[in-house]
């Protein structure tokens, strides 16, 4: 089939690679001429595991192209989709759908044949018949059918999501455009992956549903560990002890220094908005919502108190800076609130992130970017591990007793045990654990 994925975002770019992994014609579009330049000669402008390879194997097979020039295929295409951003709409909680109601504009003189027009961004019910309205009353003519198709990536672990998906959600109002998005995914269908056909309002839903839903587990663990450090229980053993109820999981019930990156915080939002347009209101999204601000604000405080209460003239070494490992995502991190909160008492803050670093350097001031972890922490009085990095995992905890003036050891993450820090001389802190 003929694909043509509009934006090279994280999304348009991940999915466009795996698409023609699959065997599909895939030509990915984006106004910005010299990030197709640099896609066009290899340069992968995000760090996701994989796709530097995926990109270049399907693009010298044929089956990948980059172009900004939009009227060279979409009246090609048995398929186009639009996946560019929906940030959230400053002041209103509102997603900020002017790049996809732009696209729609776009596309509408340039369609020929029948094809089906997917929203692939996550935006609000009812943003389908918009983009429909808008394809109608700028091609009246055309043969088009307009579908959702939700995305579900996780950032580190994007493409084998993408191959090997827990499901593929659909939604139209056509069983034409049902029948090609199926023929689309055939190669998911033939390993027998859970297709799920809906109307496209509830396929939109869906998303939002499941990124809220994710995001009230994690809450909720934050909570619990803050009363297990009150009642002396543990935090990883609560989580164990509930997640093996398969009516609960075990996913998502790590406790931590609260949850980032570009879809958890901006589609609670854009939920919690909608349901408030529509006259439901969702207090449990709302209350999650303020619950994941104050967590992060909260990190500084802990930080603060393990160093005797006062940061104030020290220098802390903050390891992990990603609201996540293996991205170079800074968006929402919980490091963007713990930098400045610590800077804001005094702090001196060194930093170190294995891919995060040039774009931390744009959103974090007055920071030493360091080497790598040992060069972060030497002469710092304490060390925060923000992000846990599997490179963060095995740290030689001697050695870093010996880096650190006041040997304080902070780990937001809970990646180690208290029994291996025990003898090394640091003084552990963790999340949700006796003292």
């Amino acid at each position: 089939m003929r694909v043509v994925m509009i934006g090279t975002g994280y999304v348009g770019l991940v999915s466009g690679a795996c698409f023609a992994d699959f065997g599909h014609h895939v030509t990915c579009i984006d106004t910005n001429a010299d990030k197709i330049e640099k896609l066009n000669q290899g340069e992968i402008p995000i760090f996701e595991p994989g796709l530097d390879e995926l990109v270049q194997n399907n693009a010298a097979a044929g089956r990948l192209t980059f172009t900004t020039d939009a009227r060279k295929v979409v009246g090609e295409a048995d398929v186009v989709f639009i996946a560019v951003g929906t940030p959230t709409r400053r002041g209103s909680g509102h997603a900020d759908l002017t790049y996809v109601y732009a696209v729609a504009e776009e596309l509408a003189p340039l369609l020929k044949d029948y094809t089906v027009i997917v929203t692939k961004s996550t935006v609000p019910v009812g943003t389908g018949d918009e983009v429909e309205a808008i394809l109608r009353k700028h091609a009246p003519r055309a043969q088009f059918d307009v579908a959702s198709n939700p995305e579900f990536l996780r950032e580190g672990a994007a493409i084998s999501d993408f191959k090997r998906p827990d499901r593929v959600v659909v939604g139209t109002e056509s069983d034409r455009a049902t029948d090609v998005l199926k023929m689309l995914y055939r190669p998911l269908f033939l390993n027998e992956t859970p297709i799920v056909v809906t109307r496209r309002r509830t396929a939109e839903l869906i998303k939002y549903a499941a990124n809220a839903f994710l995001a009230v587990k994690i809450g909720f663990i934050n909570e619990i560990a803050n009363l297990c450090e009150e009642v002396g229980a543990d935090v990883q053993q609560v989580a164990r002890g509930i997640g093996l109820d398969k009516r609960i999981g075990g996913k998502f019930l790590h406790a931590g220094p609260g949850y980032g990156g570009s879809c958890f915080p901006k589609d609670t939002l854009a939920l919690s908005k909608t349901a408030r347009d529509y006259g439901s209101p969702m207090t449990i999204v709302d209350t999650v919502v303020l619950s994941n601000d104050r967590r992060k604000k909260s990190m500084v405080e802990r930080i603060a108190k393990a160093c005797g209460g006062s940061v104030e003239g020290k220098t802390i070494a903050v390891l992990g800076l990603t609201f996540k490992p293996n991205t170079d995502d800074m968006r929402e991190s919980p490091s963007l609130a713990i930098v400045p909160g610590l800077q804001k008492l005094g702090a001196t803050v060194r930093a170190y992130d294995p891919e995060g670093m040039d774009e931390a350097r744009a959103m974090l001031k007055k920071v030493a970017f360091c080497n790598d972890a040992y060069d972060c922490m030497t002469g710092a009085h304490a060390a925060v591990i923000v992000t846990e990095w599997d490179q963060f995992r095995a740290l030689d905890l001697g050695q870093v007793a010996k880096l650190l003036k006041d040997r304080v050891f902070i780990d937001l993450r809970n990646i180690y045990r208290k029994e291996e820090v025990a003898g090394t001389g640091l003084h552990y802190h963790s999340i949700g654990r006796p003292a």
